[in-house]
């Protein structure tokens, strides 16, 4: 059903299809609609069985999941930027149990200092922590990949994070297919637990792990990682049947096929930097996009494949890490396994600044041009910068 709606609601409304039975979440923007919605959803009944579970911090919220979920209740929680920091332990257990819980990250900067609006850089600080990520492109793929993760995190047992770009898609109201209960149920089956806390058959979950064992259980934690490459795709594969439409996956190219430079990059930046390649398409420059949807697991070998036969490529990166450059950035340098490819950073849209078509077009423009730094911070204010660092001088 084709319907105008803002980008938190249409996932709120998407989740209720999946048929969630805990939902425990502790507002913070800009995920706090979502959660609303949900919350109004089981008051009215419109969402049963199923209970809305109000928590005092977000470290609450992620340890009620954990709960509910080992007690083999399917589960959902979302939360943003410091709120995803204060539950970066139980985030890490969640993981380490195999618990298929799903998570709506909507992206936001962490400070200090204090900023509320989107970038990627809490998601990213977690991206060790054993979960999946999925980044959504626009409403319509942030609602679509909620159907997929739970299918994802049930079929492997592990949980998933769907982030969407907070504010630039959480607020943004455009035209969403929101799909029908009946076609969610087709491909969404009833939760059948892999490991369930069962008084009549007890076991111990959680247990401590000494020296003797703790490698082969970051090994297989690994692996189940790595099968997570074969079954994304699949589960899109799936979900383009039954819905009829293509959405979700490991990646995204567009027209690289002939391109000597290739943007990377994740979320919804992709639908500006398409727009921009468009414009420069017509000028006859070859460049192309590759739009990231997988980042964990990292899908190294097609990434690989599909930026073999580019001259140069250009990573647009919505984090940063401090000391050492871009995040993205290293992880295409571990894909390409030593094979010579020109790789630059661009970090742009920190802490919300907008990423513009003109500010690509400069940027994309060098690197067409072979000018292009190595690092380069967009529309960096060079002159507050000198400022500060002769104050400091």
């Amino acid at each position: 059903m084709l319907r105008q709606i803002e980008g938190s609601r249409a996932v709120a409304d998407t989740t209720a299809l999946c048929r969630p039975e805990v939902v425990c979440a502790y507002p913070i923007s800009p995920q706090t609609h979502i959660v609303e919605a949900l919350s109004e959803k089981v008051k009215s009944g419109a969402l049963t069985p199923c209970e809305f579970v109000n928590v005092e911090s977000e470290f609450a919220a992620m340890s009620v999941a954990i709960g509910a979920s080992a007690a083999g209740a399917r589960a959902y929680t979302a939360t943003a930027s410091q709120g995803l920091l204060y539950m970066s332990e139980a985030v890490h257990n969640a993981a380490g149990l195999g618990l298929p819980i799903v998570m709506t990250v909507a992206n936001r900067a962490i400070g200090a200092p204090i900023n509320i609006w989107n970038d990627h850089s809490d998601a990213m600080s977690q991206r060790d922590s054993g979960w999946l990520q999925l980044y959504a492109r626009d409403n319509q793929e942030a609602a679509d990949l909620h159907v997929q993760a739970f299918r994802i995190a049930e079929e492997l047992s592990l949980p998933v994070m769907v982030c969407m770009d907070g504010f630039v898609l959480t607020h943004a109201v455009e035209r969403v297919d929101l799909p029908s209960q009946e076609h969610v149920d087709a491909f969404l089956p009833p939760y059948a637990p892999r490991q369930v806390l069962d008084p009549a058959e007890p076991v111990t979950m959680g247990a401590m792990v000494g020296p003797e064992a703790f490698t082969e259980v970051r090994y297989l934690a690994h692996l189940k990682q790595q099968r997570a490459l074969d079954v994304i795709p699949e589960v899109s594969g799936r979900f383009a049947e039954v819905f009829g439409r293509d959405s979700g996956g490991l990646v995204h190219p567009y027209r690289i096929e002939d391109a000597d430079v290739v943007v990377v990059a994740l979320g919804s930046v992709l639908g500006t930097l398409y727009d921009t390649i468009d414009e420069l398409r017509e000028t006859g420059a070859r460049i192309g996009a590759l739009g990231i949807t997988s980042f964990r697991p990292f899908p190294a070998r097609i990434v690989r494949e599909l930026l073999g036969g580019a001259r140069r490529v250009v990573v647009l990166e919505r984090a940063f890490s401090l000391g050492s450059g871009g995040i993205v950035t290293a992880e295409l340098r571990l894909a390409f396994g030593g094979v010579p490819v020109p790789c630059h950073t661009v970090v742009a849209g920190l802490g919300g600044r907008p990423v513009t078509k003109r500010s690509l077009h400069f940027a994309l423009a060098d690197a067409l041009a072979d000018t292009l730094e190595p690092l380069v911070f967009l529309d960096l204010d060079r002159v507050s910068v000198e400022r500060e660092l002769a104050r400091a001088r």
